[in-house]
């Protein structure tokens, strides 16, 4: 073989190198934000389970205008841990307040821990915050 073959061969395969090294990054931020969005949504449908609660009447098995009034509200036991969390949603409930903690599974961009959800919901309101994102 020719110098100049042996050129385009070494080129060919560093150009391989670095598209799949590439690759893979791409890849792995798009899990990583997918985790993160999927926790999100699976917290936001408990919430709004919440919020449903608050509003029905203890009559009717609700809460009657507090989280902790009747029964008391709780993580339904089918969504306590669903596939997108690597742990069981964590729930503290106060009179006009439910706090939701939710993990997920992908490693969060620091690189040592997985992608936490913290979820606060009111009657009339669901905010959340990431943390492991940075």
């Amino acid at each position: 073989m020719g110098q100049q073959q042996l050129l385009l061969i070494v080129l060919g395969v560093i150009i391989v190198g670095i598209a799949v090294v590439v690759g893979i990054n791409v890849f792995t931020a798009s899990s990583l934000e997918a985790n993160k969005s999927a926790v999100v949504a699976d917290l936001q449908t408990i919430g709004s389970m919440a919020q449903q609660f608050y509003r029905k009447p203890t009559a009717m098995g609700g809460g009657g205008n507090t989280f902790d009034g009747g029964a008391g509200w709780s993580v339904p036991t089918a969504l306590t841990r669903t596939a997108n969390m690597s742990a069981d949603v964590s729930a503290t409930v106060a009179t006009g307040l439910v706090t939701l903690v939710g993990t997920g599974t992908e490693t969060g961009a620091n690189g040592t821990s997985p992608i936490t959800v913290t979820m606060i919901i009111t009657p009339d309101s669901i905010r959340s915050t990431v943390f492991g994102n940075d």
